[in-house]
Parts: C-alpha cells; sequence; structure tokens
C-alpha cells in the first residue's frame, strides 16, 4: 500500500477561501460527554443476510427486509433520557426522524433511500417514527489536485481510500457535482451536501445533524 500525502495545515489556501461555504460533510452529531442515545435493533438476526453479520442500509426496494426494521430504546437503568436525535448511526447504519426525511426528500429526492421502523419505547410504547436512510448517489467528484488530505493506495475498495486524518481541506468538481444537492464518495464513507441543503437542514432546527465545511474538516 501506498499513501500521498497532502498535508493540513493553517492558513487557508486562497483557492480554499473561496471554496468556504460552499460543501459541508454530513452526518450525526456527536453526543454530549456520557450521553448517547440506547437504541438497537430487535430483529437483528433476521435483518441480516444468511452469512452476514451486518444489516445492509435500505437500497430502494420494497422488499430488501424479510421483515420491517424494529427498534427499541433501552436506556440505561431504565431511565428515559438518551433518546434518539432527528440524525442517529447504528452500525454504519444512518437512522433519521421523519421530519429530516421530509427535508432529504424536498430538496434531493432522487438522492435516497428510506425503510420505515417500528420503534418502541422503553416502557413498551410506540416511539416516534424512525426510518433507516442511504445516500444512493455517488460521485467521484473530489478534485484531488486542489484538496489537501491523504490518498491512501492499494487493496481498498475501489483501489484508494481518502482519509481525514489529522485533517483535511477538500476541494470538489463543479462540473461532477452538477445539480446534486448531496453525494457520497466512493473512495470513504464520506458523504457531502451543498449549501442549498445544508441552509434547509438548518432552517429546519433538526437535533443531531452535523455540517462542518469541507475547507475545514
Amino acid at each position: 500500500m501506498t499513501e500521498d500525502r497532502r498535508p493540513f495545515s493553517e492558513p487557508w489556501t486562497e483557492a480554499e477561501r473561496r471554496e468556504k461555504g460552499r460543501y459541508f460533510l454530513i452526518g450525526p452529531s456527536f453526543w454530549p460527554a456520557g450521553g448517547f442515545p440506547k437504541i438497537d435493533f430487535a430483529n437483528r438476526d433476521r435483518l441480516r443476510r444468511p452469512g452476514s453479520y451486518t444489516i445492509e442500509p435500505p437500497n430502494g426496494d420494497p422488499d430488501q427486509y424479510p421483515e420491517r426494521p424494529h427498534l427499541v430504546h433501552e436506556p440505561k437503568g431504565g431511565k428515559t433520557n438518551g433518546l434518539p436525535r432527528d440524525f442517529e448511526m447504528l452500525a454504519s447504519l444512518w437512522i433519521v426522524s421523519e421530519p429530516l426525511k421530509r427535508v432529504f426528500q424536498a430538496v434531493d429526492p432522487e438522492a435516497f433511500a428510506f425503510a420505515a421502523c417500528n420503534f418502541t419505547l422503553w416502557d413498551g410504547t410506540p416511539g416516534p417514527q424512525l426510518h433507516l436512510c442511504n445516500v444512493l448517489r455517488e460521485l467521484d467528484a473530489l478534485d484531488e489536485a486542489g484538496s489537501r488530505l491523504r490518498i491512501k493506495t492499494g487493496d481498498y475498495v475501489n483501489g484508494k481510500y481518502y482519509s481525514r486524518s489529522g485533517g483535511a481541506a477538500l476541494r470538489f468538481r463543479p462540473e461532477v457535482v452538477g445539480r446534486a444537492h448531496i453525494f457520497a464518495s466512493p473512495y470513504s464513507m464520506d458523504v457531502f451536501c451543498d449549501r442549498v441543503l445544508r441552509d434547509a437542514l438548518v432552517r429546519a432546527g433538526l437535533k443531531g445533524v452535523r455540517l462542518p465545511d469541507a475547507t475545514r474538516l
């Protein structure tokens, strides 16, 4: 394996300054110290494919899972704190609330696949509607020459891996992004959105959404 280091350092380059506020990394935010959403799948084993140890993200096929995913709230000590926010992650799967799903669908409906979940609270009562969520659109849009990050090549899926370890400053090729408001990278687990989706999420006042600028990661 080899690594091409394009180190992140201060200050911003002029090109990065011009890119500021254009694209954002999107994902669930960190919980405050000691906090976490204690949720789990009640039917995890039945949702996995035979021979697999993981649950695949939704792909848009209504018959993908043999039964409806069922999430349960299991707070430590039976307390009701730790309820999931609008955006959470469990075993690498995005879990989103109904309000967040509506924003995603309103801004870029073709980019996502969802799977509605049953959700049971710790006392056995039904909880708010939650969904598994997956970004289907994948774009090779990173401007590698104009970005600062670590690019690892070798035995990786698709042949290389984009690492943000130690910090990164990312630029994207607008001619590849086109009119897309959100897209996943084929060379990492990262998902990025544009200013339009970022502003819609901020206006909605959703909890648990993290949106750092891609030029300062």
